[in-house]
């Protein structure tokens, strides 16, 4: 329980001892004074709540699943979750070892210019069962149904039930020649040096 539901329960007491008549004189006026100051932050704060509202990104999208509506299961989560629609194919999908397989969402979304979608895979649900998201991207001009790439890395079969959570969606900004003209691709011969030069893959140790 945070403070501010602590002071208003602890009001709402007040409040109720002054019905019965245990509070009155001096003491009921700094009451009335005190309720008038809560009831004028509870004001503030749902209209700051409305104009946070307001000044958020809309993105548009269309459920024609069976699953929840895509939220973010946390305060603070980078992505929201991508649910397989398996319906039409009797409820599951079963992928052999090192088989891939393209699983729909029944998810379609109208991205504002100069964002993307981009769907990656749930690192938990990955180390759990092998199953591995194929990291894409979801274009702005884009109006189809979202369906993710999956492929099963473990050594036995797995099977996709309708409504498991096989992916994450991330929305990001979007940096392009098309967007504001802030990238360009210029061909040189050489590139500057620096400390860490060609190496690739595991150059900087395991630590």
């Amino acid at each position: 329980m945070n403070n501010s539901t602590e002071i208003k329960d602890y009001v709402k007491e007040l409040i109720h001892l002054r019905d019965l008549g245990l509070i009155e004189g001096e003491q009921a006026v700094e009451l009335d004074s005190l309720i008038k100051v809560i009831e004028g932050l509870e004001t503030k704060e749902s209209k700051n709540k409305e104009n946070w509202d307001l000044n958020k990104l809309q993105i548009k999208y269309v459920n024609k699943s069976n699953n929840p509506e895509p939220t973010w299961a946390k305060e603070g989560d980078s992505g929201f979750d991508f649910r397989a629609e398996l319906e039409e194919i009797g409820g599951n999908y079963t992928l052999k070892p090192l088989e891939r397989a393209l699983i729909p969402t029944g998810l379609y979304f109208e991205l504002p210019t100069g964002y993307e979608l981009q769907v990656r895979p749930r690192s938990g649900h990955s180390f759990k069962t092998g199953l591995m998201a194929i990291l894409g991207t979801v274009d702005t001009g884009y109006r189809g149904e979202v369906k993710v790439i999956v492929v099963n890395l473990s050594d036995k079969e797995y099977t996709i039930e309708q409504g498991e959570r096989i992916a994450q969606g991330v929305v990001a900004s979007r940096i392009s020649s098309e967007f504001g003209k802030l990238v360009k691709l210029e061909s040189v011969e050489e590139l500057s040096t620096t400390e860490r030069g060609e190496s690739g893959f595991g150059s900087t140790g395991k630590n």
